[in-house]
């Protein structure tokens, strides 16, 4: 596993005081930290250190090159590093854009600093644990099919009438987490501390923004899901055979997805 010290973060911030800040924190937690200006400076460090960026730390308002644009353009290009978004935009089109980009994380400014430093550690856990929930059942899941869907969970890849879709690792580490409890009825707090390795009281809408982004891939109609269910005050279900007549219950920033 590596050590603090092996663990480079690329901040992409443009305000100066608050970049040197964030660093100024990273580096006392032990992590190597590069600061970026703009967008293109970010992608040409990842570039130049192909494998080697463990988490991108990204705000929205950038010069000449939006964090959304940063976000998708490390994801078109196959990096699977987690991103955790730090922006002052409060609005939830704002983070719902942010996940189907494909970020892992959206914290508003101004935030917590022990917040933002547990947030940064539990993304770098992610990172280091590349096989999602795997050491807890006996027979690994690597490749899995249900309805036109085929998933390939050692290269975080699926297809969907046999197109190509790139998963994030949290988005394969909760469909993993699916998949393995197929049919039984998953409350949120459970989702919480065995995807997002968070406390399971810890108040967030990210399984609902993941959940809804799953259906935005999998399912015909996201407003009438068929395998990724929403059961009111009891969790979430997923049925590999699908259910039809059921409208999900989904909540307010699901159905912005």
């Amino acid at each position: 596993m590596k050590s603090n010290a092996d663990t480079h973060i690329v901040v992409v911030e443009d305000e100066e005081h608050l970049a040197v800040g964030i660093r100024f924190n990273l580096e006392a937690e032990g992590y190597r930290v590069s600061v970026a200006e703009d967008g293109r400076t970010a992608l040409r460090i990842v570039e130049e250190n192909p494998g080697k960026v463990d988490l991108v730390i990204l705000d929205l308002m950038l010069p000449g090159m939006s964090g959304y644009a940063v976000c998708e353009t490390l994801r078109s290009n196959g990096e699977d590093m987690p991103i955790l978004i730090l922006s002052a935009r409060t609005l939830s089109e704002d983070r719902t854009r942010g996940f189907d980009v494909g970020a892992d994380q959206y914290m508003m400014k101004p935030f917590d600093l022990d917040e933002f430093l547990s947030r940064v550690k539990n993304l770098l856990m992610l990172r280091r644990r590349r096989q999602p929930t795997l050491e807890k059942h006996e027979e690994l899941i690597h490749q899995y099919s249900f309805a036109n869907v085929e998933i390939d969970f050692d290269t975080f890849q699926a297809f969907v009438d046999s197109k190509p879709i790139r998963l994030t690792q949290l988005e394969s580490k909760l469909l993993y987490h699916f998949v393995s409890n197929a049919g039984r009825i998953i409350p949120k707090q459970e989702l919480l501390k065995e995807v997002w390795e968070m406390p399971g009281h810890v108040s967030t809408r990210a399984p609902d923004q993941f959940i809804g982004r799953l259906r935005k891939m999998f399912e015909k109609d996201k407003g009438k899901p068929k395998y990724f269910i929403t059961i009111r005050d009891a969790g979430y279900q997923f049925l590999p055979n699908g259910v039809d007549n059921i409208q999900a219950e989904t909540g307010e920033e699901e159905a912005s997805t």
